[in-house]
């Protein structure tokens, strides 16, 4: 951070990981108080502005992610890592969370930046994520000595394509909770305060996601996101959903004032059986292409495509018995391909039973990434001079 006469300017690098972006911030670049670091970032990112014309966020849940890095703090990691959902309407940044997408631009930079030294044909980067308390494996290809950025691999909601990055998430049952199935149990029924019930599968792998079945809440599974963000009874509906299988489990204490940019978790997500259906790019996804259908709705609005925390998840309980994944997917193995609004997303999951309970060996998915820009990024100086008043 230097003092740029009547601006502050702090070093910023802008990565895409996945189908999200977001800032790279050193930790040794940014001030030490907690509370003077979140003010900074929000300022920078343009926060609260549902349009963040301000600063560099992109107005959107997807684009306004931030990833704090620094040197390891933990044995056998090569770079910590923590992330934060920087608010659109609020001043807040969430940690309680994290982000499977953002991680794979992560794992990119470290190698990029000498966290790690290169190694043929693969370099693997452990990122210990400070949030889930977990290290997660980027493999970064390399060829030559240098990192490999051209490929023929592409993802859904990306255009072109790069060289893929596998993730590997290990022993990600139970990230929040402890608990792969929180409630020990693979159904549950959540009751709302009209009366209605619904049955859903609460699975914590990378993130706890609550499962419902969309035919249960009037949706078919294939909808694209005019019909989801434009249809607040539904909107609500999920949101009562989430929040009751919250209080379930914990995560949200019954007293609590809750909306989605505040309490992110747990996630939520609409699947059904495979149908074809039309991508936002207009284009057809034959029901024989995927196993499962998802809708993942990230602070209170449909994903343009899926998170990959939350398709971890559904791999999982894709292999629990009894589970509403379990009963819809046409998936026998450990692979799980889930049709989402842009297309099609792959993800594994190494799932055991160990008498009543179940533990995620590993998760794993590819994703590919890349640095779009290095420089400062600029902030008032009044901005620090007001938060010391």
């Amino acid at each position: 951070m230097f003092d740029f006469g009547k601006l502050v300017k702090v070093p910023t690098t802008i990565m895409r990981g996945g189908t999200s972006k977001g800032l790279i911030l050193r930790k040794v670049d940014l001030p030490s108080d907690p509370q003077l670091r979140d003010h900074m970032i929000l300022r920078l990112f343009g926060s609260p502005d549902s349009n963040q014309i301000d600063g560099l966020g992109g107005g959107t849940s997807l684009t306004s992610k931030l990833a704090l890095v620094g040197p390891p703090s933990r044995s056998g990691a090569h770079i910590d890592y923590t992330f934060g959902q920087v608010s659109l309407e609020k001043n807040v940044i969430d940690y309680k969370v994290t982000c499977g997408n953002l991680i794979t631009a992560v794992g990119l930079y470290a190698a990029e930046e000498g966290y790690v030294a290169l190694t043929e044909p693969v370099t693997e980067v452990r990122i210990y994520n400070t949030n889930i308390n977990k290290i997660i494996v980027a493999e970064i290809p390399v060829e030559n000595g240098q990192i490999k950025y051209e490929g023929d691999f592409s993802i859904a909601g990306v255009p072109g394509v790069a060289s893929k990055i596998m993730l590997n998430f290990l022993d990600s049952g139970g990230t929040f909770t402890g608990k792969t199935l929180p409630t020990g149990s693979p159904v549950d029924t959540v009751w709302l305060q009209d009366g209605r019930r619904f049955e859903i599968s609460f699975v914590d792998c990378s993130n706890p996601v609550v499962f419902v079945r969309a035919h249960d809440v009037g949706a078919k599974g294939t909808e694209l996101h005019q019909e989801i963000n434009g249809n607040k009874e539904l909107l609500d509906t999920l949101e009562q959903i989430r929040v009751q299988a919250g209080i379930k489990t914990g995560l949200i204490r019954p007293d609590e004032i809750v909306h989605p940019s505040t309490h992110a978790l747990p996630k939520i997500a609409m699947v059904a059986a495979p149908a074809d259906y039309i991508t936002s790019s207009n284009q057809m996804v034959p029901a024989g292409d995927t196993d499962i259908l998802s809708r993942y709705l990230a602070m209170g609005t449909l994903h343009k495509a899926h998170a990959v925390s939350g398709a971890m998840a559904l791999a999982a309980a894709c292999q629990i018995p009894g589970s509403i994944p379990n009963q819809l997917t046409t998936s026998s193995g450990s692979g799980v391909r889930v049709g989402h609004p842009s297309g099609i997303l792959y993800v594994e999951a190494k799932v055991e039973q160990h008498k009543s309970s179940w533990s995620v060996e590993r998760a794993a998915c590819g994703r590919t990434a890349r640095r779009l820009m290095d420089g400062y990024a600029y902030i008032p100086y009044s901005v620090l001079a007001a938060h010391d008043r």
